[in-house]
């Protein structure tokens, strides 16, 4: 690890994440939603999963953070992040917008620009996506992130493009995730490389990613250190998780170990100093 990216995690009590307990507002797809739901509750965090825009006016008088996720994509889901968006422009509400399947068409593309005008705290997506949404050539089909967009050229022009976005968009940073993690936020970029292979296995990795990191916005832990944090602290996770599982490798069982482990890591008081990775 590198020293300055340690210092800046003990500077802001990682050894205090998910001692709160915010209420995350969520507005997910379908097919994780559980999943999602749960990691929050592992991680001391409370999650609401509404959708009707007739209650997110005292719903936004409750909650701690917003997360806004592209998956499943309706004509009514998208009135939906949109109205969810713009209650929380006006309400100062920290947000995460996931871009799930922005490689897989232009609608989502479209949406998950108008959304980025809103302000939003971070705009996730896998390495593909990423590459995507910024106008670059991405090899990424549907959800799914491509190999190639990780080869050393490739995660060096995306950083350099991000790095570009901050200017336009300067209240938002931004994440890259895959086998090498981008942050890029207005002040500085990391290069993160904690995790396994086993992640790509299972659905909802990204989602849960997402989660974690509305959890510690909703904490009032800036944007850099959520970041880096949750990204850090689910690798781990994966990495601690594998550790446990019997050979040959059932992947049940890896997701089995991985829930167990969201709940477990954060309080050991070391778990940060396995953090791999580089401040850029």
């Amino acid at each position: 690890m590198v020293t300055s990216q340690k210092e800046l995690l003990i500077n802001k009590q990682t050894n205090n994440f998910f001692e709160k307990s915010p209420l995350i507002h969520c507005i997910t797809n379908e097919v994780t939603c559980e999943s999602m739901a749960n990691a929050l509750l592992y991680v001391n965090s409370k999650p609401i999963m509404a959708v009707d825009e007739r209650e997110f006016k005292e719903l936004f008088e409750q909650t701690d953070g917003l997360l806004l996720n592209l998956g499943h994509l309706s004509i009514n889901k998208q009135e939906q992040l949109l109205a969810a968006s713009q209650e929380a422009l006006h309400t100062n509400k920290p947000t995460v917008i996931d871009v799930v399947g922005v490689s897989a068409s232009t609608l989502r593309k479209k949406l998950a620009l108008t959304l980025l005008e809103n302000k939003p705290t971070v705009v996730k997506g896998n390495t593909s996506e990423m590459r995507k949404l910024c106008g670059l050539k991405s090899s990424g089909r549907g959800v799914d992130g491509d190999s190639s967009d990780q080869e050393k050229a490739s995660l060096q022009e995306l950083s350099e493009t991000l790095k570009k976005w901050t200017q336009q968009y300067p209240e938002t940073s931004f994440l890259a995730t895959g086998e090498t993690d981008i942050i890029v936020t207005p002040q500085t970029s990391y290069y993160l490389k904690n995790g396994v292979p086993e992640l790509d296995q299972m659905t909802g990795t990204g989602d849960i990613v997402g989660a974690l990191i509305a959890s510690l916005l909703g904490q009032g832990i800036e944007s850099e250190i959520s970041l880096v944090g949750a990204v850090s602290y689910f690798n781990l996770c994966g990495e601690s998780a594998l550790t446990h599982c019997k050979k040959p490798l059932g992947m049940a069982d890896f997701r089995h170990e991985l829930f167990n482990e969201l709940s477990l890591l954060y309080k050991k008081d070391d778990w940060w100093q396995q953090v791999k990775g580089e401040k850029l």
